[in-house]
């Protein structure tokens, strides 16, 4: 659509796709809600936070995988145009490589949605797919399977922030969940400045395949710590 339509374009289609939302929110019933007490002020929150996270056998290891995982397997989109290029010979085929991952996304989103239980067991399972699928991708020798293990990449993705969101908003007291999603927020995308930089050098001076697949490797040591995590301490669910 950028050929015909020109980036501006898209950027207003973007824009007034955001209606169904705002709308939504207009027409929705709030005599049904309920109200929450409101939080305390003053003190520090953040170091609040911080701290409640350190101090939960739960919390601690699954946001120190959420902040590895962010920084180093999340990068294919400073990656695929590369390796459309130079490995599968179509450097159009970036936008529908990243429209088969977004199919992935809807398809993890909706699996994690539809459990009874969001347990760390699922969350390992994502970051495991998560990895096998940027391993795969990486060293996909055409552009059909490349669509192919792109569709494991979105569902691995989507189900791993998912879960991190349904278990931290479990796991915490009503005054902590607005912190945790923040925090949660700013290790995802705020990880992007060091793991895009990362990235790219060894696109540039390793592969881009490798600038891909070691982002993988490391989600793999993550799956392997988070397990014996797992096996010593007892497992919780949200």
């Amino acid at each position: 659509m950028v050929g015909p339509l020109g980036t501006g374009w898209l950027f207003v289609i973007n824009g007034l796709s955001f209606a169904a939302i705002l709308l939504s929110i207009v027409v929705m019933d709030t005599s049904s809600l309920r109200v929450a007490p409101p939080a305390r002020r003053g003190g520090k929150p953040v170091r609040e936070a911080m701290a409640f996270i350190r101090d939960d056998h739960v919390l601690r290891p699954l946001f120190i995988v959420l902040v590895i995982v962010s920084t180093f397997a999340f990068n294919y989109s400073v990656v695929l145009p590369k390796l459309a290029d130079s490995r599968w010979g179509n450097e159009n085929s970036f936008g529908w490589l990243l429209a088969v991952v977004s199919v992935g996304s809807l398809i993890g989103s909706l699996l994690t949605a539809g459990r009874e239980t969001v347990s760390l067991q699922w969350f390992n399972s994502s970051v495991f797919v998560l990895a096998i699928s940027n391993i795969a991708l990486a060293w996909a020798p055409n552009l059909a399977l490349a669509f192919v293990f792109s569709v494991p990449l979105g569902i691995g993705g989507a189900g791993f922030i998912a879960s991190v969101n349904s278990i931290s908003q479990v796991m915490s007291p009503p005054d902590m969940r607005g912190r945790l999603l923040a925090l949660g927020a700013v290790a995802f995308l705020g990880s992007t400045p060091v793991g895009g930089p990362v990235t790219g050098w060894i696109a540039d001076h390793v592969s881009p395949e490798w600038s891909l697949g070691y982002g993988g490797v490391i989600a793999l040591l993550c799956c392997a710590w988070m397990a014996s995590v797992m096996k010593r301490q007892p497992q919780s669910v949200a």
